[in-house]
């Protein structure tokens, strides 16, 4: 969610539910494909992307930039949250066809029908790749693994409803309606989520780094707190007390699961709020400046390029439009 000047984020008893918040998707491409064997796709890399793959026909084998295999079938989802390379196909000794180099029938400019293959059997995939609105998100991605694959069949509870979300995109990308292309996005937002909580509720290493802190009970609440009021004054005493340690405890275990220290942490998420007050919002640099507590524009923006490397007027001027050009 966007935090808007006059909307903080409402506080909740659960950061990584907070955290979760920031995981607001734009479409950047999608693409329903009919594959007809034999026939093998090759993926680009998408840097601050997250690629998705849905099968609602047939299996298929994707391969990841590492060479690891993962069979999905009729109604898995793979989430590749960091926007690697990769390859799909239904055999695994073929070249893949670099996807963008074959003829796709755009329906308008993100959103396309591929038609590749022999002419055997056929496998059905609606692909995407969607870029993260809120940069803070990168926070979450990440510590993600590098595959995430949602097998539906396993009969978790959590995802019963899986399979109507899934169908839902593939009745939407088959005969696209007006607005078709916000209802993916939406769907698309549920789709990530939902694969970063199958993960969460099953892989150890979701308890360590910054998502171990965040399901600290101390440093947990600290870091939320630094979410929900990032213009404030913080000092290490101040969030040390309002989690009952000691400022030298409190110190060193937030460096210990977070990676950094509790001010630099601080700093670092305050540039993630201006840059999507920025860019989102299109305020000035001296509002932005204001909003975050900086006693001046000049003290924000030696701050902002000190942390970014990047000075805020730049961001600015950029725009929604140009940041998603640039990918």
């Amino acid at each position: 969610m966007t935090p808007h000047l006059d909307s903080p984020i409402p506080p909740t008893a659960d950061p990584l539910t907070e955290a979760l918040q920031f995981l607001r998707m734009e479409g950047i491409f999608y693409c329903r494909s009919e594959l007809t064997a034999p026939w093998s796709l090759g993926l680009p890399p998408m840097p601050d992307c997250v690629w998705f793959h849905v099968v609602t026909a047939g299996s298929c084998v994707l391969i990841d930039s590492r060479g690891g295999r993962h069979e999905v079938r009729r109604g898995d989802l793979v989430i590749l949250p960091h926007g690697a390379g990769h390859s799909a196909t239904d055999d695994p000794d073929l070249d893949p066809a670099p996807v963008m180099d074959l003829p796709h029938e755009y329906l308008s400019p993100s959103y396309a029908i591929l038609r590749h293959g022999g002419g055997g059997g056929r496998v059905d995939l609606i692909c995407g790749a969607v870029r993260l609105a809120h940069p803070a998100a990168r926070n979450l991605i990440e510590v993600l693994p590098e595959v995430i694959h949602v097998d539906p069949s396993t009969g978790r509870r959590a995802l019963e409803w899986l399979p109507s979300v899934l169908g839902m995109i593939a009745a939407e990308t088959a005969e696209p309606q007006p607005g078709s292309e916000a209802v993916v996005t939406r769907l698309c937002d549920i789709l990530v989520i939902s694969a970063i909580r199958s993960w969460l509720d099953t892989d150890p290493a979701a308890k360590t780094g910054w998502l171990g802190a965040l399901q600290d009970p101390q440093i947990g609440r600290a870091v939320a707190l630094i979410h929900r009021e990032p213009q404030r004054e913080w000092t290490v005493a101040d969030l040390a007390a309002t989690v009952a340690m000691s400022r030298s405890a409190f110190s060193a275990r937030f460096s210990e699961l977070v990676g950094e220290g509790p001010m630099q942490y601080v700093t670092r998420w305050r540039m993630h709020v201006a840059t999507d007050l920025l860019r989102e919002e299109q305020l000035t640099v001296a509002r932005v400046a204001e909003h975050l507590g900086y006693a001046s524009e000049a003290a924000f923006s030696r701050a902002y390029k000190r942390t970014t490397g990047t000075p805020p007027g730049a961001i600015r001027r950029a725009g929604p439009a140009d940041l998603l050009e640039s990918l």
